[in-house]
């Protein structure tokens, strides 16, 4: 099976899709609360992306030192610390806590 022509049909859709944000921002008004909603929802995707991502490993239960780690990158991140800080963070927390046997 070729594969170019959807890849290029790929290719021309992800561009066309990111010139048309920002050709479109000062064509076209969101009224207040739709921004509003439109912000709460990239937090909710987000927050249960984070949720799936560090509680479950497949279909099973990730263990406890996954969702501390994530804990302490939330409270550093909320706490307004630099990225490489809660990044290191984060992953010395997991690292620590699976060395020291909590799974």
């Amino acid at each position: 099976m070729n594969l170019t022509i959807p890849l290029i049909a790929l290719i021309v859709g992800t561009y066309a899709l990111r010139i048309a944000g920002p050709a479109l921002r000062t064509r076209i008004t969101i009224s207040p609360r739709i921004d509003r909603v439109m912000n709460t929802s990239v937090a909710v995707v987000f927050v249960a992306l984070v949720a799936t991502s560090s509680l479950l490993v497949g279909k099973d239960f990730a263990g406890f030192a996954a969702p501390i780690g994530v804990t302490v990158a939330g409270i550093l991140a909320w706490r307004k610390a630099p990225f490489v800080v809660i990044v290191i963070a984060a992953a010395a927390t997991t690292a620590g806590l699976r060395w020291i046997g909590v799974n």
